[in-house]
């Protein structure tokens, strides 16, 4: 038995980095090939029975793995994040969600025919929009940072909330089925109960353990565990307090974490989103592989009429009414009322009250759960497929080719990000040296600090405007390293590297030394600019220089004016073309671009 135990929970393990890869290959949320995996390994073939491998240990496990997803997404939560958006946002967490869970129930009880009370906790249920398939959706999609702020606050936040409801209106259920009646009074007890509990056992704990964090009274290497340790603490306690609170207590602790000043939650967030990539995964193929195939045919047609009516209806009433008045074009209302995926929380949430129910013996209980992944499934695939193109079509997807992801901080990267920032061209750069990344933010550089090729990276590393990439960082390996995991997002002709090597001679390199740094052949600038070069320039005082290409100055007569003493960068004429010079594609500025160059400025001779 235990044997048995060990291989599926290895199967488990292996087919969800499987599904985790080829989503990333594809630019699909994981979720479709996770949820497509666990089908297959339960009701297809009867390979994995989750009841028997983990028993009653299932749905507890299951709600202590969602608990650690809501609180590292909300440890992203910055409220800097939403200035002029915070009404559009309270409005989509509030007005939204009574909105959503009233035309969800409509359409439940009219559509597929249950009865009110079933018909009202699946409305609760389903006002969730789950964060583990939006930011999967908008890295692929790229909305602009309107909509992605507030699809990502939406997504977080609205999750303990739909659990709330749903512990509201199961109660009233269990009242009716015990008393035959419900107490009101009891209702907007329990209500503000689960509100107040939640918070402030969510609230207190943060606050301790930020101070904690931030006298470093705890080390570092304690920093990971400890964080998870107060998480299931938290969560417990406020469970124990008030049914199904802890959901919410986990989420206010993380945002109150993300937003309490010199707090260092970095090293917590890297931790954490390995583990919640693991926890997600395992959790979709053992949700998954549960349904049974039979309840799907009890529900025919009026299930896929739910789902339609929950993507064209539903949704788009809760943006429309919850955007009244804001600055949103129509456009990024359109991209937010059409982009509203169903992710973990509701599939799991739902999982969990459907068996409470069927304990009980309410009628179609054992319905909620296919219902449900068919909501989950249908607007995943769809909105997945589709959100880019539409996006697009509307002109609220950032343009790809307007930015450029720097790697490297150093003297070399800063002056290159000047250089194009002066000229209207947006940068990012990237370093995992402090001492770098804090030069580039007091020269007003746009900054992120870490690994630009960490898993951290992938999932907070703000993409929006950026379409090429310049791997400038003195490390020939890492900027290899860059250039291979950015090449699927940007393409391989939008990818530069920079030669680090410190000699001279790279023109006499042999084969092997050189194909880290040129397999893409876009090695910036000439055969010996290299990276030592191009330092020890600036550290002389070298500076950039822009020159103007006209008929009666061309190119020709620019290298001539100049000779050695420039390097040129690159060139950009009056339609925001820019090409960046390069040792394999032959480029001569014409009459209208503009050349941006690294100048060293003549020496007086001295008699």
């Amino acid at each position: 038995m235990h044997e048995e135990a060990i291989i599926a929970l290895s199967t488990i393990g292996i087919v969800a980095i499987i599904c985790q890869w080829f989503a990333w290959w594809v630019k699909l949320p994981a979720i479709v090939f996770l949820l497509l995996a666990g089908i297959v390994l339960g009701p297809l073939t009867n390979t994995l029975d989750p009841e028997a491998l983990f028993g009653d240990l299932l749905f507890p496990m299951v709600s202590l793995s969602v608990a650690v997803i809501l609180f590292e997404g909300s440890l992203t939560l910055k409220f800097e994040e939403i200035r002029g958006l915070r009404k559009v946002v309270r409005n989509m967490l509030t007005l939204g969600v009574a909105i959503t869970w009233a035309a969800i129930a409509i359409g439940t009880h009219y559509i597929v025919g249950f009865a009110w009370d079933l018909s009202i906790l699946f409305g609760a249920l389903m006002v969730v929009t789950g964060p583990t398939v939006i930011v999967p959706i908008l890295r692929t999609v790229r909305p602009n940072s309107t909509i992605s702020n507030i699809l990502r606050w939406e997504g977080i936040v609205i999750d303990p909330l739909g659990a709330i409801l749903a512990v509201l209106v199961f109660e009233v259920i269990l009242s009716i089925q015990l008393q035959g009646h419900a107490s009101f009074e009891h209702t907007l007890l329990i209500f503000g109960q689960t509100l107040l509990i939640g918070s402030v056992i969510g609230a207190v704990p943060a606050y301790l353990f930020g101070l904690v964090l931030r006298k470093h009274f705890l080390p570092e290497y304690l920093h990971n565990v400890a964080t998870l340790t107060v998480v299931f603490a938290v969560f417990a306690l406020s469970n124990h307090l008030s049914e199904e609170s802890g959901l919410l207590a986990v989420t206010v602790m993380g945002i109150w974490l993300a937003n309490m000043k010199s707090v260092p939650v970095d090293d917590i967030l890297n931790f954490k989103e390995s583990l919640s990539i693991l926890l997600i995964s395992g959790l979709f193929i053992l949700l998954a592989a549960r349904l049974d195939f039979s309840q799907f045919a009890a529900l025919g047609w009026s299930a896929l009429g739910l789902f339609l009516f929950i993507q064209l209806i539903a949704r788009p009433l809760k943006v429309a009414l919850s955007t009244l008045g804001s600055d949103l074009s129509w456009q990024e209302r359109f991209m937010v009322s059409w982009i509203g995926p169903r992710g973990i929380v509701a599939a799991a949430v739902t999982a969990l009250f459907a068996l409470r129910l069927q304990e009980h013996g309410v009628e179609n209980a054992e319905l909620l759960v296919p219902l449900a992944f068919t909501i989950i499934i249908g607007t995943v695939v769809l909105q997945g497929t589709t959100a880019k193109f539409l996006a697009q079509l509307l002109g609220v997807a950032e343009p790809e080719d307007n930015g450029f992801l720097i790697i490297g901080a150093n003297p070399v990267s800063r002056m290159v990000a000047h250089a194009l920032n002066d000229n209207n061209f947006n940068t990012l750069v990237t370093d995992s040296s402090w001492t770098n990344v804090k030069a580039a933010r007091m020269e007003g550089l746009k900054t992120y600090y870490g690994n630009a090729v960490s898993e951290h990276a992938d999932r907070h590393l703000d993409l929006i405007g950026l379409g090429h990439l310049l791997a400038l960082a003195p490390q020939k390996e890492y900027n290899a390293l860059a250039g291979q995991r950015y090449r699927a997002e940007f393409g391989s002709n939008r990818v530069y590297f920079l030669s680090s090597e410190i000699e001279k001679e790279k023109q006499h390199q042999d084969q092997k030394s050189r194909t880290a740094v040129s397999h893409d052949h876009h090695v910036l600038f000439s055969t010996d600019t290299t990276f030592s070069k191009l330092a020890s320039l600036i550290s002389q005082g070298a500076k950039t220089k822009q020159t103007y290409i006209s008929a009666s100055f061309s190119y020709e007569d620019y290298r001539k004016q100049y000779g050695k003493r420039a390097i040129p960068l690159f060139a950009f004429n009056e339609k925001r073309q820019l090409r960046f010079f390069t040792t394999t594609l032959a480029f001569v500025p014409s009459s209208g671009w503009t050349i941006i160059a690294l100048v060293k400025e003549e020496t007086e001779k001295t008699s």
